[in-house]
């Protein structure tokens, strides 16, 4: 949904200005949304949540009931995630694991360990043998898989199925999987196979490149004689900030992967979404402070801006809001500022032309004082911004549905 839930609606509004801008969740229409996706998933796909999407303490718990575990990318999601949610399974992935944080995903006791290249895979045998000598460490190479039939070909963002820094090119497949089964590395285990290949796909594509991932790792097994015992076929389902109100289809998804568990038994599927959990429970509501008209057009600038927000900036696109008008008085004795036409583009304070939030948004009437509150920040949004430059005040957050609400 883009517009704010009634609580979020309630909570935007009775804010006082200095308590603006703020993140605004709904936690309700987190459980309610994650219930919805575990149901459509079938018995044989795990549901790890990828907690560089939002890693918010209270985003983590209230998914913790509908998800198998959480994968983490940095030694520092690994101790935040592991102190939010303690005792949940964790998976490490991600390019670049120093020393230090691989031995620190072995004392936390992480369950899988996505590898990413072969001086990865030497390092992490060295620092288990070492430090975790008496226990069999699982390990998941990760795999930068060839996708055909143009699976790939209109995704904004990819990770594999060309040149890019991820994972393991297939034509090492067959030297990884000898390094982790002929006794080179006894207390290293093959679990399995992990291939996270793009974003941004719906849910026929993501079906296409799964079926691709899991056939190419049932074959790498039969070339070796060997089980595998989960594939890991990564996240990145859609999420169209042009088209809101659409959703990734979860039950296709659901049904899809059904077809595909069935045709291997025994094997494991385990996918890692992030944004498309989280996105839809998140708003970051702000206040109107100016309307200028510049040159036949009109801009509102609003608290805050990009340095919270960086999403539209990143991805180019117009962020979905809300205009939620102010029935408070005007305290001022000069007019209150408005817009005379219908089309407003809503910017942020910073000093760059660059902060631009949602372009031509429909707000006639718009008034210095009214409400906005921006849809689908529940993901990649605050955590991913800027947000010491120019020193602007920082964002309340504010977590609705809670056992204990606050901010």
């Amino acid at each position: 949904m883009t517009a704010p839930t009634p609580p979020v609606r309630d909570r935007a509004l009775a804010l006082a200005s200095e308590e603006l801008p703020a993140y605004l969740y709904d936690l309700t229409a987190l459980r309610e949304h994650a219930a919805a996706v575990r149901a459509a998933l079938p018995a044989r796909v795990e549901l790890y949540y990828a907690a560089k999407a939002n890693p918010e303490p209270e985003i983590l718990a209230a998914l913790q009931p509908y998800v198998h575990g959480y994968e983490v990318s940095s030694g520092g999601e690994l101790a935040h995630v592991g102190k939010a949610v303690p005792g949940s399974p964790l998976a490490f992935g991600g390019p670049g694991k120093t020393p230090a944080e691989l031995a620190s995903a072995l004392e936390l006791g992480v369950e899988r360990f996505h590898v990413e290249s072969v001086h990865e895979l030497h390092m992490l045998a060295d620092l288990a043998a070492r430090q975790a000598p008496g226990r069999r460490i699982t390990v998941l190479p990760r795999f930068n898989l060839p996708v055909g039939d143009g699976a790939l070909d209109s995704v904004s963002l990819a990770m594999g199925g060309r040149p890019t820094p991820f994972g393991l090119d297939p034509d090492q497949a067959d030297d990884v999987v000898r390094l982790l089964t002929d006794g080179t590395y006894p207390h290293l285990e093959l679990r399995g196979i992990h291939a996270h290949l793009a974003s941004g796909l719906e849910a026929a594509e993501q079906l296409a490149v799964a079926s691709s991932i899991v056939s190419w790792s049932a074959g790498l097994a039969a070339r070796h004689d060997i089980t595998l015992h989960e594939v890991v076929i990564g996240g990145g389902m859609a999420v169209d900030y042009a088209a809101p109100e659409r959703r990734f289809d979860w039950a296709a998804y659901g049904a899809g992967l059904e077809r595909l568990t069935a045709a291997h038994p025994g094997l494991t599927l385990r996918i890692e979404p992030g944004r498309a959990l989280t996105a839809y429970c998140g708003w970051y509501a702000t206040e109107v402070l100016d309307v200028k008209h510049s040159h036949g057009e009109e801009f509102a600038v609003v608290r805050g801006g990009t340095h919270h927000l960086r999403t539209p900036a990143t991805k180019g696109h117009d962020q979905p809001c809300t205009v939620l008008p102010s029935d408070a008085p005007w305290p001022y004795p000069w007019p209150r500022s408005a817009a005379r036409g219908d089309r407003v583009t809503l910017t942020g304070q910073l000093c760059t032309p660059k902060d631009l939030l949602s372009r031509n948004v429909p707000a006639a009437g718009l008034r210095v004082g009214d409400r906005v509150a921006f849809g689908l920040v529940g993901a990649y949004a605050w955590n991913i911004s800027h947000h010491d430059f120019l020193m602007h005040p920082r964002p309340g957050f504010h977590f609705l549905g809670g056992t204990e609400e606050g901010s």
